[in-house]
């Protein structure tokens, strides 16, 4: 079994929990606390340090997509979602219905809404950019301000505009 290594990275939209091996990204988390737990950034591994530079570098508007391994555990449905989410170009949207439909089937939308958000790789999988088919901003784990956050800053790195709507 890999050694599994936690460190945090204080972002634009809060405390981000990073875990991960020397191989790959297992998890992005936001942290509502102001207290961390066990982790810290003593002897990280490269591919940690490699994560907590590209996010800086996205909130710094100079990434739109990341050059990570990333491993979390999930069923095959999960898997096709997650994967499916990296195809979503940056400073886009997608609706969930939109997303159903890209996996083959229009009527898995709520399957595709709780796959999405059993997502544990937040930003780097962008899960984010997926919205209700109305346009608006529905069901994010990290709270719809950081839903809204994410996809503004995305927006205006992407097309030079302040909001979305």
């Amino acid at each position: 079994m890999p050694d599994f290594y936690t460190t945090y990275y204080h972002s634009p939209v809060g405390l981000l929990k990073i875990n991960g091996t020397e191989d790959y990204i297992s998890e992005v988390s936001f942290h509502d606390t102001t207290q961390k737990s066990a982790g810290g950034k003593k002897n990280l591994p490269p591919m940690i340090i490699q994560c907590i530079e590209q996010l800086i570098q996205y909130f710094h508007g100079e990434r739109r997509h990341f050059e990570l391994p990333i491993n979390q555990t999930g069923t095959p449905f999960q898997k096709e979602v997650w994967s499916e989410l990296m195809q979503i170009p940056f400073g886009k949207t997608i609706s969930y219905l939109d997303l159903a439909r890209k996996i083959g089937d229009s009527k898995a939308s709520r399957a595709v809404a709780s796959a999405n958000g059993k997502n544990n790789v937040a930003i780097i999988i962008p899960c984010h950019r997926v919205i209700g088919a109305n346009k608006e901003l529905i069901g994010y784990g990290g709270g719809l301000w950081r839903k809204k956050w994410l996809l503004e800053h995305e927006a205006k790195v992407a097309h030079g505009v302040q909001t979305l709507f």
